[in-house]
C-alpha cells in the first residue's frame, strides 16, 4: 500500500502558529471569515449543526459562536452523518493529503449538507516566491523547499468532485497588500504562522545573504514611487453538498423534449460529412 508524501512538519508548523498567536496578524483569517459568512448569507437555508476547521479558533467565535470548533489535524476530529454545514478555513494548503479532508468533511456531513473551504491559491505570494527563489541561486547555487505548493483554481474545484460532493463551485478573492519592504511582509506571515513548515525544508536558517539579496530583487520588481512593496494573497472558495436525492441531476443525454434550434428561432442546417 502506497502511503500520501508527508508535504507538511506538523510539529513545526504547530510551533509557528504559537509563536504567532503571542502578537497575531490575523486579518487574512478574518477576510476569509467574512468571505464565508457573506456566501451563507446567499444560501436560502438555515444552518443549526455547523462545525469549522480551523487553526485559529479564535476568528470563529463572534461568526459562528454555535459551531464546533475542530482543530485541521490529518484526521478531522469530526462524527460522521452530523453536521448540516463544515467549514474547512484557510487550512487546506498545509493538509498532505487535502482530498482525505475533503472527504473527512463530507463524511460528516448530513445528507444535502453544505462544505465551504477557503484555501490560499496559486498566486499567492508569487512576488516573494520569485525574489526567493532568484536570491537563493545567485547566493548559493541551489534551490531549497520554501513555499507550498498551492494549486490553481482551474484544479482545485476538482477536489470537491474526487470528494464525492455534488453541485460544486469555486471562485476566487485577490487581496493585495502593501508592505514599507519585503522584512516587513515576511514579520507579518512569522505573526501569521504562515512560515515554512514543509517537512522537506532545511533544518537550518536562511542566510542573511540570501534575505538581502531576495529584499533588493523584491524592490527593484515590485516597489511603488513611495518604496513600499506590493503583495498578493488569494483566496480561493470552495462549495459542495453531500448528495442527496433532493438535488438536482443533470438529464440523461437524449431526453430533450425540444429542440434548441426551435428555441432560439435559427436555421439549422446539415453539416457535410
Amino acid at each position: 500500500m502506497t502511503q500520501t508524501p508527508r508535504l507538511t512538519d506538523r510539529a513545526a508548523l504547530t510551533r509557528n502558529r504559537a509563536r504567532a498567536a503571542r502578537a497575531p496578524a490575523l486579518f487574512l483569517q478574518e477576510e476569509a471569515a467574512q468571505e464565508v459568512k457573506d456566501r451563507l448569507e446567499l444560501v436560502n437555508r438555515a444552518f443549526t449543526k455547523p462545525a469549522v476547521v480551523t487553526g485559529f479558533s479564535q476568528v470563529w467565535q463572534d461568526v459562528l459562536p454555535d459551531a464546533r470548533i475542530v482543530a485541521d489535524d490529518e484526521v478531522l476530529d469530526l462524527e460522521e452523518g452530523t453536521y448540516d454545514l463544515v467549514i474547512h478555513s484557510l487550512s487546506l494548503h498545509w493538509a498532505s493529503d487535502p482530498v482525505g479532508q475533503l472527504i473527512q468533511a463530507r463524511r460528516a456531513l448530513q445528507p444535502d449538507g453544505l462544505c465551504l473551504v477557503s484555501l490560499f491559491g496559486g498566486q499567492t505570494l508569487h512576488e516573494l516566491r520569485s525574489a526567493l527563489a532568484e536570491a537563493e541561486v545567485r547566493v548559493t547555487g541551489g534551490l531549497s523547499p520554501r513555499v507550498l505548493p498551492m494549486g490553481e483554481i482551474r484544479d482545485l474545484g476538482g477536489l470537491l468532485q474526487r470528494a464525492g460532493l455534488a453541485l460544486p463551485v469555486a471562485d476566487s478573492v485577490t487581496i493585495p497588500v502593501s508592505y514599507a519592504d519585503p522584512f516587513a511582509l515576511m514579520r507579518d506571515l512569522r505573526a501569521m504562522g504562515e512560515t515554512n513548515a514543509l517537512d522537506a525544508r532545511l533544518r537550518r536558517p536562511t542566510r542573511r545573504a540570501v534575505l538581502e539579496e531576495a529584499s533588493r530583487i523584491y524592490t527593484a520588481q515590485h516597489a511603488d514611487a513611495d518604496g513600499r512593496i506590493s503583495a498578493t494573497f488569494e483566496m480561493i472558495f470552495l462549495s459542495g453538498w453531500a448528495p442527496d436525492d433532493s438535488q438536482p441531476k443533470p438529464l440523461r443525454p437524449g431526453s430533450a423534449q425540444a429542440r434548441l434550434a426551435d428555441a432560439l428561432g435559427s436555421v439549422e442546417s446539415k453539416l457535410q460529412d
